[in-house]
């Protein structure tokens, strides 16, 4: 099964509300299992999403459990105890990452994603990064809309066309 890290800002616009949601219904339709950090806002909004539809949600805690607000929807939930070093967790144990607006956290997963290499990342609103001449970073691809953005996560998924990302057990 393919699991696909979905990360956002736990502060969430409606607009990044509602494309979370797709998101992970549109995942949980594809059969991947949605990883998300397990608090409010975008995390809560995937999980509910996928779940709605039948999907598998594991939330990658970044406390010991004693914090108030697990995701509901949560299928799983481990606890890492980590802090915010719990985003490279999430990062590792995925076959794709989809940010879905930005806020600190969001922008870590990704660079962490990126640095980690050899899985998509899509960026869904939020964060551009630039350089010093303010020239697009290449890495990410920056899309428009939750279909678009589970479409480049799982554009090479074994069964769809192409080689596709790993697949796991």
């Amino acid at each position: 099964m393919v699991q696909v890290a979905v990360c956002g800002p736990a502060s969430a616009t409606p607009a990044e509300l509602a494309h979370a949601r797709r998101v992970g219904e549109l995942l949980a339709a594809r059969g991947a299992t949605v990883l998300c950090g397990g608090g409010g806002g975008v995390m809560a909004a995937v999980a509910a999403g996928a779940r709605a539809h039948h999907g598998l949600v594991i939330a990658v805690r970044p406390d010991d459990g004693t914090a108030p607000g697990p995701v509901a929807d949560a299928s799983a939930t481990l606890l890492t105890n980590l802090g915010q070093a719990r985003n490279a967790v999430l990062v590792w144990s995925a076959d794709a990452v989809i940010a879905v607006g930005g806020s600190w956290g969001t922008l870590s997963e990704v660079a962490l994603a990126m640095r980690r290499g050899g899985v998509p990342v899509v960026v869904l609103g939020g964060w551009r990064v630039v350089d010093a001449v303010g020239a697009p970073v290449s890495g990410p691809r920056h899309v428009d809309t939750p279909e678009e953005a589970v479409g480049v996560a799982l554009a090479d998924r074994p069964g769809d066309g192409g080689s596709g990302p790993a697949r796991r057990a």
